[in-house]
Formats: structure tokens, sequence, C-alpha cells
């Protein structure tokens, strides 16, 4: 299962995450989170934040069927013990007092996908962002697409917001960069040949992966857990 490694320094070390390209799309990524989790998911209690999902054309609408299971690889609809929405853009009117110990007690935080500009902005004005590095040693952070890339140094827009355009494009906790959806036919600019090019012009070592991949980090460990296609590219600028 671990096909590549790397450590990072004592802050990352108690973090505990799971970072797909599209969800938990196969035995080796469930595997995966179960070992993180430390008990099986029917054991487990979760909480969705579909927030990026906002920032995406129809956003409503695919929201309701990720968490349907009507789009998409195995995600919310896993069968935990309990599950939960805990939406970015509400936090700012409720006390803290509420929505914190909700957080804390949750064993999974399942971030979806969409606009990772978006999802970063509120997770910064939320708060939540503050609160990642203590929580993730208990609570186990799941990202999908854009909720996986913008723990990484690079992030993306679809620009169907109305925030400064200087806005962070990700929250910048591990010193790489992830490229979803490797040879997607629904997102042709995903190719080998077009993410290899992006590549290498990131100053940070940049993981290529399919819908089959996802990227496994515990006690300073990362790890590439596949049953697909994937690549590391380190540019002259990170090697």
């Amino acid at each position: 299962m671990a096909l590549n490694r790397y450590y990072y320094d004592a802050k990352e070390r108690i973090m505990k995450l799971l970072l797909t390209s599209a969800g938990i799309s196969n035995t080796s990524i469930h595997n995966a989170l179960v070992d993180l989790l430390g008990k099986p998911v029917a054991a487990a209690s979760a909480l969705f934040v579909p927030t990026a999902i906002y920032g995406l054309p129809n956003g409503g609408d695919i929201a309701r069927r990720v968490i349907c299971g009507s789009l998409g690889d195995p995600f919310c609809e896993l069968g935990w013990k309990s599950l939960g929405l805990f939406e970015l853009t509400a936090l700012l009117s409720i006390k803290r007092e509420v929505w914190v110990p909700i957080l804390q007690e949750t064993d999974a935080l399942l971030v979806g996908g969409g606009d990772c500009q978006f999802l970063t902005y509120w997770m910064q004005r939320s708060g939540l962002a503050d609160l990642l590095p203590s929580l993730l040693n208990k609570t186990v952070y799941v990202g999908l697409s854009a909720g996986s890339m913008i723990m990484t140094r690079y992030g993306t827009t679809f620009g169907n917001h109305t925030l400064p355009p200087e806005t962070d494009r990700s929250l910048g906790l591990f010193d790489f960069a992830i490229h979803p959806h490797l040879d997607h036919e629904m997102f042709p600019k995903n190719s080998l040949a077009n993410l290899e090019k992006l590549a290498t012009t990131i100053p940070v070592p940049s993981y290529l992966i399919d819908d089959q991949t996802a990227i496994k980090i515990s006690d300073g460990a990362v790890e590439v857990v596949s049953e697909g296609h994937w690549k590391l590219l380190q540019t002259d600028k990170n090697k």
C-alpha cells in the first residue's frame, strides 16, 4: 500500500489525513481510512463540509447528490455510525461554544470538493483553519479533490464567487501539491502531459493522482495509497 514516503516536522506528525481525488473509491483507500480511524466506519461519526461545492455552477444540487451518494465514489454514504452537515459559511453567526465541541467529538471530517479558493476563505474566516493542527490528532481529515488540495501548497479556483482575486487558494499545511483526477475523461485538462507541465511551475513536489489514488498522512509519514495511476514530480527547484 505504501508506495512513497516523506517526513515532516513535529506539528504535522500529530495529524491524521486521507487526501483523496474522488472519495473512498476502492478497498485500499477504505482500509487506509479504517486504519486512521482506529475503528470500523460503522462505529465512527462523521461531519460533511459541503462549502467548496457552492463555488461550482449548480453547487446546491451537486452537494445534495454527493450526500445522497448519487454522484461520485462513496464518501458520505459509507455507512457511518452518524453523519452531520458542517457548513462553514454559517459558523460566524453561531457561538463557538456551540460548534467547536461538536467538531472535537467527531471521528472524521469529510471535506468535499469544488472551489479551493472559496473553501480556503471560509476555512480561515470561520476559524476552522486555526483549529486544524490541534483537532487532527484525534479527528481524521478526509478530503475529496479541492478538500484535499487546500491542505497543500497549491489550490485552484473556478471564479464563481465575489472573493478578491488575491484571496488564498490553499492553507499550505503541507509542503507539496496534489493534482487530482489524473487522465479523467470529464477533465480533459487533467491529462498527464498537462499536469506534468503545470507541476514544473510549482516550487514544491507534485503528486499527480487519479480517482483510484489517495495520500495518507499519519505520524509525519506521507504514503501513496493506490489501485490506479499516480506520479510524483520534483522539479530542479525542489529536489
